[in-house]
């Protein structure tokens, strides 16, 4: 598993115990050790130097779920490549609305992590951030006059003015080389193709924020299970805790919590018993991979190449061919194939899913069970494939893959975000930040874009539950983001400045 340097790695040197009759009282608690917990983390220590933080995570090390770079696509997600961010309507036309809004949020990330690095927070940015050309790919006249549509409708926009059409087979196979062997072209083909995209080890990430953190006084308590939250007559909470190794049981007491626990949050929302979480449910849906490091492949691709659902398939399920850069090696894979467990996390129970079923949200659950046949039949047929069917799906992309060179990988958990709706549910595919009225509890549920989104999500729940500080802390906010509460597509002038100084500081100019 890839991770920080040394000197950015949490560890147990940080670990406070605590006996079972002693309550430690801290201004903050942090639930879960991934990219969310250790995004907010490092925004409040930057605005609140004095404030006292507790990060609690049931597992021995951070970002060992989602945020693990074996258990997401690692794409820095901003819609320069995702087909299902640019619908097309009825008469032809491409919605570029979902794309521009993802962009611009990504743009908030990669603004932070500039000054994150710039002022030594981010200790070692090729560790977490390599540039990767992002590309759409398809086959087939009606799937070529889409792109190309695609492309105009977003090629105006200065976030998207980097992007390339290409629909010459000579210059396909000399961009992506490996897609291109023993391809017969047959088919017209085309791609967008955007050279400024990233990959991103949120492992990595994760791990230095929170190795930045801890190092300016944070307590972490890694190997804790949070078994309950309860709310204070002072308006904090109570959190119960249990370190897994010892069993010992002790109680901390918070101003705030942030539950960032992935796939674990909504049964801890629940049991915090906040009207907020009421009527919200969670499906949860497993990932596999193809994974290959022969060298000979990974240097004949270097992109991340998304291609289009299949039909009648959910979003999730865009297939594509990923390079990924881990601890400084490249790797290829491709994806994803859907598995199913009843477990919320990868390391979690298979009690799960029955237990999160509520009386305020068994509606919702049942509403989606009965409306989502298509996601249904889609679980069942990727259940069905067999080592030779999923090499024969990369066939399609890669027509001269061969099954020796690749491997199955078991990616994470996702719980995708059931909401109530009217007398039933809806299933949600994106990411929902839930907040108690008074801001004294938030969490973060849902997936994709998920991880790449994490500082607009994290200054969203600053927002929302410090009301009263968040003005005074919008100067420093906004020299963390300069493009803080401005959409930069209608402010051509600032995108081209706060880009250039993230391509700089981020050596995204510089080759992997």
């Amino acid at each position: 598993m890839a991770g920080a340097s040394d000197a950015t790695e949490p560890d147990d040197d940080n670990l406070v115990v605590v006996s079972d009759s002693k309550t430690v009282k801290t201004d903050v608690v942090l639930v879960g050790a991934g990219i969310m917990s250790a995004t907010l983390s490092a925004l409040l220590r930057l605005l609140e130097p004095n404030w006292s933080i507790t990060l609690v995570e049931r597992l021995d090390g951070a970002a060992a779920e989602s945020s693990d770079p074996w258990n997401n696509a690692g794409t820095g997600h901003s819609a320069l490549c995702e087909l299902n961010y640019t619908p097309q309507n009825s008469d032809g036309t491409i919605d570029i609305a979902k794309a521009v809004n993802v962009n611009e949020q990504f743009q908030v990330s990669r603004q932070f992590w500039t000054y994150a690095v710039e002022n030594g927070v981010l200790p070692d940015v090729r560790n977490f951030l390599n540039p990767i050309p992002h590309v759409s790919f398809v086959e087939g006249a009606d799937n070529v006059a889409y792109l190309r549509a695609r492309y105009e409708a977003l090629v105006s926009n200065p976030l998207f003015s980097g992007m390339e059409y290409i629909d010459d087979a000579d210059e396909f196979a000399r961009r992506l080389p490996f897609m291109a062997a023993k391809r017969t072209f047959a088919k017209p083909v085309a791609l967008n193709w955007t050279q400024s995209g990233t990959d991103v080890d949120f492992g990595s990430l994760s791990r230095q924020l929170i190795g930045y953190t801890a190092s300016q006084g944070m307590t972490t308590l890694f190997g804790h299970d949070v078994r309950d939250l309860s709310k204070d007559s002072d308006g904090g909470w109570t959190v119960k805790v249990v370190n897994r190794r010892t069993r010992a049981k002790h109680k901390i007491k918070a101003k705030f919590v942030f539950v960032g626990a992935g796939g674990g949050a909504l049964p801890l929302l629940q049991k915090a018993g906040i009207p907020e979480a009421k009527g919200f449910g969670g499906f949860p849906v497993g990932g596999q991979w193809l994974r290959s490091a022969n060298p000979e492949l990974t240097a004949g691709h270097q992109a991340k190449v998304y291609g289009a659902p299949p039909l009648g398939a959910p979003p999730m399920s865009v297939p594509h061919l990923d390079t990924r850069v881990i601890n400084g090696k490249s790797y290829l894979l491709f994806g994803p194939f859907a598995g199913w467990s009843p477990k919320f996390l990868k390391q979690g129970k298979v009690t799960d899913l029955p237990l999160s079923v509520k009386p305020n949200n068994l509606a919702s659950m049942v509403g989606v069970g009965l409306t989502e046949m298509s996601l249904l039949k889609y679980l069942i047929g990727q259940l069905l494939l067999s080592e030779a069917d999923r090499v024969d799906a990369l066939r399609e992309f890669a027509p001269s893959a061969v099954d020796s060179d690749w491997e199955l990988d078991i990616a994470g958990q996702r719980v995708q975000v059931i909401r109530r709706k009217g007398a039933g549910g809806v299933l949600e595919f994106g990411t929902t930040v839930l907040t108690a009225a008074d801001g004294s509890i938030a969490g973060l549920l849902g997936a994709s874009p998920g991880a790449s989104t994490a500082v607009p999500a994290m200054v969203e729940v600053l927002e929302r539950c410090f009301g009263d500080r968040y003005q005074a802390w919008l100067p420093k906010l906004k020299e963390m983001v300069p493009s803080l509460g401005v959409n930069l597509s209608g402010e051509p002038k600032l995108y081209r400045e706060v880009w250039d100084w993230g391509t700089k500081v981020l050596k995204l100019d510089q080759p992997a």
